[in-house]
């Protein structure tokens, strides 16, 4: 099966797009990537978003329209990956949506949303679409996230020591794979929320991010203000465990900041930078890491995969491009494959990871042109991945 996956992280500065193949045989999966692409949004749409994401007050009026243009926006990206990477020829598209709202009360997640109406993409691709993937694992008393794990655990299983996976988007997360034991995922804090917020900030709105850590690299961390970063109950609550920028955002850094005040922007950079290397270092150290494969677009930032290193001396750190699969595309071939798993009626969602009831099979189907047809469902979950061009590793535990 052919399918399409569509991500939009907690960044929202656009939409990866990635292609793979398909296909279980037995307890192996076997997936050849197709390739990837990335379709930004809109300037207007970026702010839209930005407008109505917390702590901002939105309407339901805004709501409307950003599901609309988030979907329509989708709907675009999906229907480039189907003329550039799957000529014209696929079977599926599966959508992760914008996350607008992760609703956390005392570590217990109520609810989640994400935006990007289905049917815009259906409508223009002429394909069936999965999509609202973290809500059923919610229901069943999960985080909703991280979904990547089982991603994580058939990519990581089997390989020797104690591997992790670490995902450093607007938040970094992390998906631990001990042998012999069911795999362990969790968000560990913010991986460029926060460095984002305080770039824009810093420079009124004409720099988007910490371009290359290099404004990180010129400064020097403020010891006062990442022991006041540092005091966030969050870091001590157990896995698993999620957030977002309902938590992290500008406010939030500015509060921060008021506590202990720091006049140098560069400064700021230093420590935000500091702040995330620290506590995905000790979430690795909490679990005994031994290698961690790292993918996200703070992969591409030197002066934090820097700072991880240094704070994880004798850790081997990788990219997870290394393993056959692109560091930007990571995320958006997970959802291809949760997708995959759903239509065949196997779930997608790592009760381990998410603390979830139980397993669930994940999303809700928006029909294409077609009738739709759903292939006959499997009995048998995946245990091992086989990436073309790559060995096939041994199964998971579990």
């Amino acid at each position: 099966m052919r399918v399409i996956g569509l991500m939009s992280g907690t960044s929202y500065d656009g939409i990866e797009a990635a292609a793979a193949e398909f296909d279980l045989s037995g307890d192996t999966l076997r997936m050849r990537t197709l390739g990837r692409l990335s379709h930004p949004y809109p300037d207007r749409l970026r702010a839209q978003i930005a407008a109505a994401l917390p702590p901002a007050a939105t309407s339901t009026e805004a709501i409307c329209v950003l599901d609309t243009g988030v979907g329509q926006a989708f709907a675009e990206a999906g229907v480039r990956a189907l003329a550039e990477l799957c000529d014209g020829r696929a079977d599926l598209v599966v959508s992760h949506g914008q996350t607008m709202h992760h609703w956390v009360e005392a570590g217990v997640v109520r609810g989640t949303l994400q935006l990007g109406q289905p049917a815009w993409i259906a409508e223009a691709t002429g394909l069936p679409v999965v999509a609202d993937l973290r809500s059923r694992d919610v229901a069943a008393g999960g985080q909703g996230a991280p979904l990547v794990a089982l991603f994580d655990a058939l990519l990581l299983g089997g390989l020797p020591g104690l591997p992790a996976a670490l995902n450093l988007g607007g938040i970094a997360n992390i998906t631990v794979v001990a042998p012999d034991a069911d795999p362990l995922a969790f968000d560990t804090g913010p991986a460029n929320a926060l460095l984002d917020a305080a770039a824009r900030h810093f420079s009124g709105g004409t720099e988007e991010y910490d371009r290359d850590g290099r404004g990180a690299a010129a400064g020097q961390v403020d010891p006062v203000l990442l022991r006041r970063l540092l005091d966030e109950p969050y870091y001590r609550l157990p896995g698993p465990k999620s957030t977002g920028k309902e938590l992290f955002h500008l406010p939030y850094l500015l509060a921060a900041l008021a506590d202990a005040p720091t006049p140098d922007p560069q400064d700021v950079l230093a420590t935000l930078t500091r702040l995330t290397a620290v506590t995905v270092a000790e979430a690795c150290r909490d679990h005994g890491v031994t290698r961690l494969i790292v993918s996200g677009g703070g992969a591409r930032n030197p002066t934090l995969m820097r700072e991880i290193a240094e704070e994880l001396p004798g850790v081997d750190l990788s990219s997870s491009d290394d393993m056959g699969v692109a560091s930007d595309a990571k995320e958006a071939l997970a959802f291809a494959l949760l997708g995959y798993l759903t239509v065949h009626g196997l779930p997608g969602a790592l009760p381990s990871g998410t603390g979830a009831r139980h397993a669930s099979v994940l999303g809700s189907i928006t029909p294409g042109r077609q009738p739709l047809r759903l292939p006959a469902p499997v009995d048998t979950a995946p245990r091992r991945l086989l990436i073309a061009g790559r060995p096939a590793v041994p199964p998971v535990a579990g």
